[in-house]
């Protein structure tokens, strides 16, 4: 039903886990650590809308839990520029060939990580934004989001913790976000046909996965020191680069 052997499907859940598991501790980052594991057993036109589909049922939870704390002025400022960039990356999803995305992917990672581990070892002080950066962030996180499934999402989070937003107020804001991010991301690939039974099927397999992961990575995330796990998520999203330029 799947299409995958026991290994390859051992493969998914692991990735899954994995990037879920990151989530739960940081607040976001699955797409970034899923997806590029997931690339090694399967297309990224599979990974992505996968991937996106699990995000998108766990966003409702959250909303559904956390939607009195949601900065709503925050977060109609971000909803415009980050459709703008997911309607962009939708397009250049569709016309783009595996092999070619999966180089971009490679490299955005490498660069990616670099700069969070300059940031981590300088230990550079926090900067404050005016709103005027609500559209580059949003577009652009729009955009890196929708070709690789996660990613671009950061730059948002830069730019929400660089607005000084509470702890509590940041992570519903996010969540709601990229709930109405994923409205939009997934409605594009269902209309350019990558919903298949295949992605279905993995995705009803999956969801236990994504949930024991979520709840792991919380409990984790409050034994680890911020400098600590920042430090591991970048050496791990370095290996992913590298090991898709070279695969």
């Amino acid at each position: 039903m799947t299409g995958l052997s026991h290994p390859e499907l051992l493969w998914v859940a692991l990735s899954l886990f994995a990037g879920f598991t990151v989530r739960g501790m940081s607040g976001f980052g699955a797409g970034m650590i899923a997806v590029p594991l997931l690339a090694f057993v399967v297309p990224l036109q599979l990974a992505v809308p996968l991937n996106s589909l699990l995000v998108f049922v766990l966003f409702i939870a959250l909303m559904i839990r956390d939607h009195h704390q949601i900065d709503w002025t925050e977060l109609r400022r971000l909803i415009p520029p980050t459709m703008v960039g997911a309607v962009a990356g939708l397009w250049l999803f569709a016309t783009l060939d595996n092999r070619l995305l999966v180089q971009l992917l490679g490299g955005f990672l490498i660069v990616y990580s670099l700069y969070m581990l300059v940031v981590s070892v300088l230990g550079l002080q926090q900067l404050r934004c005016s709103t005027r950066w609500a559209w580059p962030a949003g577009v652009t996180g729009g955009f890196f989001d929708t070709i690789f499934g996660g990613g671009g999402g950061t730059l948002v989070v830069i730019y929400v913790n660089a607005r000084g937003i509470a702890r509590d107020s940041f992570r519903a804001t996010l969540a709601a976000l990229w709930f109405f991010e994923m409205l939009a991301r997934i409605a594009g690939y269902a209309w350019s046909g990558y919903y298949t039974g295949q992605v279905l099927w993995l995705l009803l397999l999956m969801l236990p996965v994504m949930g024991v992961a979520t709840l792991v990575g919380e409990c984790l995330g409050n034994r680890i020191k911020a400098e600590n796990f920042s430090r591991l998520l970048a050496l791990l999203l370095l290996a992913s680069g590298v090991s898709l330029l070279v695969k």
